[in-house]
């Protein structure tokens, strides 16, 4: 059936917001555009894109004002020529979050990525407000763009929130393949079928457009796992599953794994093809894997799967004037 759903052809799909207006200031709307075979973005109706917003939230994501002591920004872990993630980091990166609900490779955040800045703004940087207050362009841009004339922390979040749901990558190989503007070698077909299909068993987590399912697996990286979300839910059905990443750009994004274990993307289909442990607990039923610890692919197939997986490297995204540095 997704077979069917993935060769729909892309086409925009956006939303709109009225003109608002705070005193001598009137905001822009934006549209967002993005394929009609992605899902609906979810935007809430306090924090509707407009030019003002975005832009604010760009300075935002690269000020090192956002963290307590001012010596590291968004961008400090998040590197636009590594699709917004960084080696040393292992952060998760920052591609197409207007369409998660769950947050961090442990989920300790749930819900809107209003409600993931706002702990990354509490939280993770510990953002001190009165910093930005006293800062008389961020005084400036946040009455331009909300408004205000106190700036809080729900004010920086919503900001970040609007350059965020901008931060889209839909221009891969794979994506002008299926808008019929391009086509696939021999070896990327190879390792297409082998990641569509049972041999490779990889579109069970990650077959979706966005490919990732949102959801928190177990994938038999240990007998004895890391906590990952029980930490979050007190729930042991829990213990050792992790945030499933997307593909999206996975050759840009190593190191790979909640942990940063694995170096190479040859490293990762050697664990799946060799490496399951079978009896890791609540191993996800959706992991296929043999006596031998996985699928077993051979070498020719893991490089065929590979091919394919670098057609989901999106340069155009990690190239996008419009999302890097303003300064």
């Amino acid at each position: 059936m997704f077979f069917y759903l993935l060769m729909v052809l892309f086409f925009g799909s956006c939303k709109k917001d009225e003109v608002s207006s705070y005193g001598d200031f009137q905001t822009t709307p934006v549209v967002i555009n993005y394929p009609s075979n992605f899902p609906d973005m979810i935007i809430p109706e306090d924090n509707m894109p407009t030019k003002e917003g975005i832009a604010l939230g760009r300075a935002l994501y690269y000020d090192k004002i956002l963290s307590s002591n001012q010596t590291k920004s968004c961008s400090s872990c998040h590197d636009q020529s590594k699709a917004f993630t960084t080696f040393e980091s292992n952060s998760l990166a920052h591609i197409n979050l207007a369409w998660n609900n769950q947050y961090l490779w442990n989920g300790a955040v749930q819900g809107t990525l209003e409600d993931v800045m706002l702990f990354e703004v509490e939280d993770f940087f510990g953002t001190n407000i009165q910093e930005v207050n006293t800062n008389s362009n961020y005084r400036y841009l946040f009455k331009k763009a909300y408004g205000v004339d106190e700036i809080t922390s729900k004010d920086i979040a919503y900001a970040l929130a609007q350059f965020f749901r901008t931060l889209n990558s839909t221009d891969s190989k794979f994506d002008r393949f299926m808008r019929g503007e391009g086509n696939l070698t021999p070896e990327e077909w190879d390792g297409y079928d082998i990641f569509f299909t049972e041999r490779g068993d990889c579109f069970h987590c990650h077959g979706t457009v966005l490919f990732h399912d949102n959801a928190f697996g177990n994938n038999g990286l240990d007998l004895d796992p890391d906590a990952g979300l029980y930490n979050i839910t007190g729930n042991m059905n829990d213990y050792g599953k992790f945030k499933t990443p997307t593909l999206r750009n996975i050759e840009l994004t190593a190191p790979y794994m909640h942990d940063g274990r694995f170096e190479t993307l040859e490293e990762v289909i050697s664990f799946y093809s060799f490496g399951v442990k079978h009896d890791s607990p609540n191993l996800s039923p959706l992991m296929k894997y043999s006596a031998d610890g996985g699928v077993q692919l051979s070498q020719q197939e893991a490089e065929h799967l590979i091919a394919f997986l670098k057609t989901l490297t999106d340069y155009t995204f990690i190239n996008n004037t419009s999302l890097s540095d303003p300064n």
